[in-house]
């Protein structure tokens, strides 16, 4: 896999804020297929840090229902693979850069 395909986004919630600032520990949306090793690579190269560690999960589906004219409309919001790179100490990664 390549490493432009590892790293799909950062998450920027209040919780990552949170722990971006206590844990040095970043939040990024990464491809299901993707280990950590290659997600430590992808973040290394990228961002020009040192990665002390990374934590994987997978955030299961949920099912979504509104109400339209039409009556209920149903679906699923598809399950996506969340990653938590911690990094060395005295070392960030600017996210807002580029905004």
């Amino acid at each position: 896999m390549k490493l432009s395909e590892v790293l799909i986004k950062p998450i920027l919630t209040e919780k990552a804020n949170a722990q971006q600032e206590k844990l040095r520990r970043y939040a990024f949306r990464v491809n299901r297929k993707a280990n950590k090793l290659e997600i430590k690579k992808a973040v290394e190269d990228f961002y020009g840090v040192n990665v002390v560690d990374v934590n994987t999960s997978v955030v299961p589906g949920k099912n979504k229902t509104r109400f339209t004219k039409a009556g209920y409309v149903q679906g699923r919001k598809p399950a996506f693979k969340k990653a938590m790179v911690t990094v060395a100490d005295g070392e960030t990664i600017d996210l807002y850069a580029a905004i």
